[in-house]
C-alpha cells in the first residue's frame, strides 16, 4: 500500500508539475502504473474519444488493479473481437463532467452516504465514503476506492482507484 502511495503521489507531482497543459490521456500515458489501461485504451480506439474536449472524469485502474482480475481477462479483452466489450467496461469507468474530489464528496454527503454516477457506458456507479476514503460501488456489489484524486487535465480529471469496476 505504501508503495502505492508513492506511486499515485509521484504520478500527482509530475501532472501538477506539466498543468493543464495534458490532457486525460496524456496523464495516462505518463504513468508507469497505467500502461495496462493505456493499452486498453488504445485497443478500444477510445484515444481519440478521450482527448476530445470533454470533460471528462476517469477513473483509472491502476496496472495492479488489473493484476486483480482472472488471469487472462486482460489479454482476452485485448482480442479484436471482443472490442465491444472492453469499450463498455472502459466507458464505465468515465463520467461525463468535470467532478473533481470536491464535487464526488460533496455528491456524497447530499445524497446522505451514497451518489448514483452515470457512466458514458450508461452504466451506474455508486459513490460513498468509506474509512475516509471514496469508495466506488458497480452494478454487482465489487468496490474500488480512489487513491490519487484529482488528477487535473485539459479536458478533465483523473481520479487513480485500486480495482477494475465492471459494468452489468
Amino acid at each position: 500500500m505504501k508503495k502505492l502511495f508513492i506511486i499515485a503521489l509521484a504520478f500527482a507531482a509530475t501532472s501538477a508539475a506539466f498543468g493543464q497543459s495534458k490532457d486525460v490521456v496524456d496523464i495516462a500515458i505518463g504513468s508507469k502504473d497505467h500502461t495496462t489501461l493505456v493499452a486498453a485504451v488504445k485497443a478500444a480506439d477510445l484515444v481519440t474519444t478521450l482527448k476530445s474536449k470533454g470533460p471528462f472524469t476517469v477513473f483509472a485502474p491502476t496496472n495492479a488493479a488489473f493484476d486483480k482480475l482472472p488471469v487472462g481477462t486482460v489479454a482476452n479483452l485485448l482480442k479484436p473481437e471482443n472490442k465491444a466489450q472492453l469499450v463498455k467496461i472502459l466507458t464505465y469507468h468515465v463520467v461525463s463532467g468535470n467532478l473533481d474530489a470536491a464535487a464526488v464528496t460533496a455528491a456524497i454527503k447530499a445524497g446522505n452516504g451514497k451518489a448514483v454516477l452515470t457512466t458514458v457506458s450508461g452504466g451506474k456507479l455508486t459513490g460513498s465514503i468509506e474509512g475516509g476514503k471514496v469508495k466506488l460501488t458497480d452494478e454487482s456489489g465489487n468496490s474500488a476506492f480512489v487513491v490519487a484524486a484529482d488528477l487535473k487535465g485539459s479536458n478533465g480529471v483523473v481520479h487513480v482507484i485500486d480495482s477494475v469496476v465492471l459494468p452489468k
